[in-house]
């Protein structure tokens, strides 16, 4: 008798077990539209990872149930992402902030598999719509080219001054032109104005809204006048003595509080 128990105990957990198997896979994911995502549940609770932010070109691009994929190709790689939808176009350059991979992703309504799709809360243009920042879009450096764009979307706060270790042993003023502090104390006589200064790179951040950003620092000035952003498309690295030349501009709002006191928008650069 107790045997025949334990034989029925066995059939019925055999019996459960094939139940199970045949129930139909959970298909929701928190990190996908709801009428998209058809990833397994077990991937839903094991992601396959991460994607670091990067910054990269639009290389194909589509909407569907209010989400927008974009193919990007950056400087190593390429990849598909999705965020809430935007407007973004072919040739675009865009940040894409660290998001969740979904491995083996079917789109229901645009009947597509991706091998890796990433799902992000944002996909930003600079210039365009969303937030230009000062150190996370990938600069050659590990602080990234525009800024921590998460840092200026929460905070609204002023773009802080590039934090690194120069030497300015020997830097001498430029011939009729200007410190840093300088401008920054005569700002309002200088505005419109053409000046010459120079200073070390700080900053280098090439390729953000079709331009290369540069932070210059001479030594001069306290915090918040010590530190004098440019756009150019000329070249440095940093630690680079260069000459500046350019147009002093006021109150310039890239948008999500990212606004420059003085800035010198196409400076002509010259490494020295």
């Amino acid at each position: 008798m107790k045997y025949g128990h334990l034989v029925l105990i066995g059939l019925l957990a055999t019996s459960l077990a094939a139940c199970k198997d045949n129930k139909p896979v959970e298909q929701a994911h928190t990190a996908a539209p709801a009428s998209e995502a058809t990833a397994p549940a077990e991937q839903a609770q094991t992601p396959a990872g991460m994607t670091q932010q990067l910054t990269g070109t639009v290389l194909e691009t589509m909407d569907t149930a209010g989400y927008t994929y974009v193919k990007v190709q950056s400087a190593d790689k390429e990849i598909w992402a999705a965020a809430p939808q935007f407007k973004v176009a072919v040739g675009d350059s865009v940040i894409v902030p660290e998001g969740m991979a979904m491995p083996n992703y079917h789109s229901n309504t645009l009947n597509r598999d991706f091998e890796v799709l990433y799902f992000v809360s944002s996909i930003l243009v600079p210039g365009g719509d969303m937030a230009l920042s000062e150190h996370g879009a990938g600069d050659g450096h590990d602080h990234g080219a525009m800024g921590s764009m998460a840092d200026g979307v929460a905070g609204h706060t002023k773009p802080a001054a590039a934090a690194v270790e120069i030497d300015f042993t020997g830097l001498t003023k430029a011939e009729n032109g200007y410190t840093v502090a300088e401008i920054f104390a005569q700002q309002a006589e200088l505005a419109t104005q053409e000046v010459t200064i120079r200073a070390k790179v700080a900053k280098f951040s090439p390729n953000i809204m079709k331009t290369n950003w540069i932070h210059l620092q001479d030594g001069s000035g306290a915090e918040g006048t010590n530190d004098l952003t440019i756009t150019t498309s000329g070249q440095a690295a940093l630690g680079d003595t260069v000459l500046v030349k350019g147009i002093i501009d006021l109150n310039q709002d890239f948008g999500y509080g990212y606004k420059y006191d003085v800035i010198i928008q196409d400076a002509q650069v010259t490494v020295e």
